[in-house]
């Protein structure tokens, strides 16, 4: 299964691919690493956003995308910009793509449970990546 792990950061979508086929993990290349939404959208800028989103997951045969859960209070609480992508994302109406969200204590059961076969830093992938790599992992161990 090809799972898109998404991180929520302010006004991108920091996405990470991560096939698992017979146990094995793989780091799919892609073109992407993050999509941004303009400063202040309007309703034609998230449909765009959500246009360009379902299409890289067409084009890479994404089955899943998992969401990492963003707190609605306090200090790490996520903005509103990034919960109307979150949003856009979650209504997304591809049959073939199951849409789903992890919360940051579900990652470190998952992760406790299940260790990261090979350290972050060996992945190639670029740092600011982590969270949504961690959540595409995690994902692969969620219901």
């Amino acid at each position: 299964m090809r799972i898109c792990g998404i991180e929520l950061t302010g006004s991108d979508a920091v996405v990470c691919l991560l096939h698992k086929d017979q146990g094995l993990f793989s780091l799919p290349d892609s073109r992407i690493r993050k999509l941004t939404l303009k400063k202040d959208p309007a309703r034609a800028d998230l449909q765009r956003f959500q246009k360009d989103l379902v299409q890289f997951l067409r084009d890479y045969k994404v089955e899943r995308v998992v969401i990492k859960e963003r707190l609605q209070k306090g200090k790490f609480a996520g903005g509103a910009i990034s919960f109307k992508l979150e949003a856009t994302i979650q209504l997304i109406a591809e049959p073939a793509i199951e849409v789903s969200l992890i919360s940051a204590t579900q990652i470190k059961s998952v992760l406790s449970a299940n260790p990261l076969p090979i350290p972050f830093a060996d992945t190639g992938l670029k740092q600011f990546q982590e969270a949504a790599f961690l959540t595409a992992y995690a994902g692969h161990f969620s219901d």
